[in-house]
């Protein structure tokens, strides 16, 4: 598991029915691309988040499959359309096996 690893995510808290709102999530991470030595000349292990999905209510928003060359600290902004109040539930999946999540609900 890396260290430091915070999730950040803003959702307006309500929305009409039907209305697309914005998104916006960041995910604290080194994201190490496995290609880097440290001072002993051994490589550093390849560490990077290469998954995250949105979803709301249980029906799928996103789904982005991320590769190393991916920026450290990975910033997604994306529309959704709010078609009732619900949950959305923001997961983040680490190389290590490690799951990151985060949830927020809205109204309508």
């Amino acid at each position: 598991m890396a260290s430091g690893v915070k999730p950040r995510v803003k959702v307006p808290k309500s929305a009409s029915a039907g209305e697309a709102i914005v998104i916006k999530t960041l995910i604290s991470h080194p994201m190490e691309s496995g290609q880097r030595k440290d001072g002993d000349g051994n490589p550093i292990p390849r560490s990077i988040i290469n998954r995250f999905t949105c979803e709301f209510n249980g029906q799928t928003v996103i789904d982005i499959t991320m590769e190393p060359a991916i920026s450290t600290n990975p910033y997604f902004e994306f529309e959704a359309t709010v078609p009732e109040a619900g949950e959305f539930a923001f997961t983040w999946y680490d190389d290590d096996g490690s799951v990151y999540n985060d949830n927020k609900a809205i109204t309508v």
